[in-house]
């Protein structure tokens, strides 16, 4: 009883630390001051200079770059579910290694099973993610194509279509920047695959890893700037 309920608070712990730290980055004063957050504001300067443009297939350009990168992404989370699904269908393979391993912890091949479907969740979450970043960069390439002439700046269509853009924009930014988040924070999960000890260290240090990326990292000081 008492590793099941250490399994438990492991688990507890890793879903506090990822739900207080995507609330803190998303939905505080602090989290704007974050590198995403620094990046939104480049968002709309990227489409309001767009507009200045008559010539955007630069702009076009760039925009199939996230694209193409998103889907990567989306088909590495395919991917990473098929790998799963395979550990859960090799349950006493795994253990059978896992037995031979110096640690002498042995789950039970329920909890194994469980460990595993919690992994395919999470890059279940991470495709979806993705897939709808991918779906919303789409829609983004689209306004692009229906901007105003640059002979048009300062009209009220103008300026109503770069908010409806840059909203838009942030938003796949957003969903993209999430996927991303559940891709580390599965690096944290696989840590209880070997004991839930392990869990609470490798959450830990997949939280201070990305918080000192977005919070206190060369990258971050330099869009401070």
């Amino acid at each position: 009883m008492t590793g099941y309920w250490v399994d438990v608070f492991a688990v507890g712990f890793f879903a506090l630390e990822w739900t207080v730290y995507a609330i803190t980055l998303e939905h505080t004063a602090y989290g704007r001051d974050s590198l995403s957050a620094r990046m939104h504001l480049y968002r709309e300067i990227w489409v309001r200079n767009l507009l200045d443009r008559e010539s955007r297939m630069v702009d076009m350009q760039i925009m199939a770059s996230l694209q193409n990168g998103t889907a990567f992404f989306a088909s590495t989370s395919l991917i990473a579910i098929g790998g799963a699904l395979a550990l859960l269908r090799e349950t006493n393979d795994a253990l059978t290694v896992l037995g031979t391993l110096p640690f002498g912890l042995s789950p039970s091949p329920a909890l194994w099973e469980v460990k595993c479907v919690g992994l395919i969740l999470i890059f279940i979450y991470t495709f979806f993610k993705f897939a709808w970043a991918y779906r919303l960069f789409n829609y983004v390439a689209i306004l692009f194509g229906a901007m105003p002439p640059a002979t048009q700046r300062g009209t009220p269509a103008a300026e109503a279509h770069v908010i409806r853009t840059t909203r838009l924009f942030e938003s796949a930014g957003q969903h993209f920047n999430r996927g991303q988040r559940a891709f580390f924070f599965a690096l944290a999960y696989l840590g209880w695959f070997v004991s839930p000890w392990v869990l609470f260290v490798t959450t830990a240090a997949v939280v201070i890893v990305i918080w000192r990326r977005q919070f206190t990292s060369n990258a971050w000081e330099a869009m401070g700037s």
